[in-house]
C-alpha cells in the first residue's frame, strides 16, 4: 500500500555542509513520510552502516524506508522497500526475492512506467518532469503533457512526479493530475526543511 505522497530522495552533498540525518529529520517533523536512501558512492560497509541509521530514525516518525538498487541492504536492515531503474535487478526478479518489499521504478516514459506497474512495481518515479542537473544523463524533460498521460494511462495514483519539482511548480504538477512527488533539492537544500516539507505536503494536500 501506498501510503505517503512526499517522497524525499536523498543526496548528502545537497545539504549545504549539514549532516543528513539531521536534513532528513527536520523534513520528517515537517510531513515526509517516505525517504529513499541514495547515495551511490558510499562502500557498501558504509551505506549499511547508514542505512541502519536512517531506518531508526524514519522508524521514530513513522515513515517509510527505501533503500536505492540495494536489496540485500534493504533486507539486512528490515527497509520498507526498494527502488530499482532501468540498470538494477529487473522489478520481477526483485519480487521474487522480496515479495513483501514495496518496489518502485523509476522510469522515463509513459511504456516503462505501464511496463513496470504490470510487472509488479508498486509504485514509478516519472520524469524528469522540468529541467534538473541531477536527471540530466535522462535527456530532455518529459514535460507535463507526458505527465498528465502516465497519471491517465499508468494508474495515476501510483505516479509520483519527479526532476525539477519546486514549490513554485507544484501547482503545474498537481493541475497535469498528479498528487504525488518525488524530490531532494527543494527539501534538503531548503534553509529550513521542515517548513519546506509543510508546504509540499498542503500543496499536495496530504
Amino acid at each position: 500500500m501506498i501510503d505517503f505522497s512526499l517522497y524525499l530522495i536523498t543526496d548528502r552533498n545537497q545539504t549545504g555542509g549539514r549532516p543528513l540525518l539531521e536534513v532528513v529529520e527536520a523534513a520528517l517533523s515537517g510531513g515526509v513520510r517516505a525517504v529513499q536512501l541514495r547515495e551511490k558512492d558510499l562502500t557498501p560497509a558504509e551505506l549499511y552502516d547508514l542505512a541502519w541509521e536512517m531506518r531508526a530514525l524514519t522508524s521514530r516518525y513513522d515513515a517509510r524506508l527505501l533503500i536505492n538498487e540495494r536489496i540485500d541492504i534493504a533486507l539486512a536492515v528490515e527497509a520498507d522497500g526498494v527502488h530499482l531503474g532501468v540498470n538494477s535487478l529487473p522489478v520481477t526478479a526483485a519480487r521474487r526475492i522480496a515479495p513483501d518489499l514495496l518496489i518502485g521504478y523509476s522510469s522515463h516514459s509513459v511504456g516503462e512506467a505501464v511496463a513496470a506497474l504490470a510487472k509488479g512495481a508498486d509504485f514509478v518515479t516519472f520524469g524528469p518532469v522540468f529541467p534538473t542537473p541531477s536527471k540530466a544523463a535522462y535527456g530532455e524533460p518529459v514535460g507535463l503533457g507526458e505527465l498528465e498521460r502516465a497519471c491517465r494511462q499508468a494508474v495515476g495514483d501510483l505516479v509520483f512526479g519527479l526532476g525539477g519539482i519546486k514549490r513554485d511548480n507544484l501547482a503545474q504538477v498537481t493541475a497535469a493530475g498528479c498528487y504525488r512527488v518525488a524530490l531532494i533539492s527543494d527539501i534538503l537544500a531548503a534553509p529550513d526543511p521542515a517548513e519546506a516539507a509543510g508546504a509540499f505536503r498542503r500543496g499536495l494536500g496530504c
